[in-house]
């Protein structure tokens, strides 16, 4: 396991703890790799779990990809929770595609 992913292992472990997140994980789209945290619905995600994203390299994926967007991180909802995504700028394109070239 590379060092980043390990770090980012340990910020999704700490972001567990909070009340309000049921779930953060880390997955993968195309070449990038996303850190996903699934909040309580109604809830705000907390300054300081932001602050924390932040100070990691991990920035909403709205905001990355240059959607317009006012909820710079929110995907949608899955049963009772709201997917948040956030990128990881430090490795951002620097991942392994899906795509199969034929």
């Amino acid at each position: 396991m590379s060092d980043r992913r390990e770090s980012l292992q340990q910020v999704v472990a700490d972001l567990r703890e909070y009340d309000c997140i049921d779930d953060a994980f880390l997955a993968k789209s195309f070449t990038d790799q996303l850190l996903i945290l699934d909040v309580e619905q109604e809830a705000a995600i907390p300054e300081s779990v932001l602050e924390t994203l932040r100070a990691n390299d991990l920035r909403g994926i709205e905001s990355v990809y240059g959607e317009d967007s006012e909820a710079h991180s929110v995907v949608g909802d899955v049963g009772d929770v709201t997917r948040h995504h956030f990128v990881d700028v430090q490795t951002r394109g620097s991942h392994q595609s899906y795509v199969v070239d034929q």
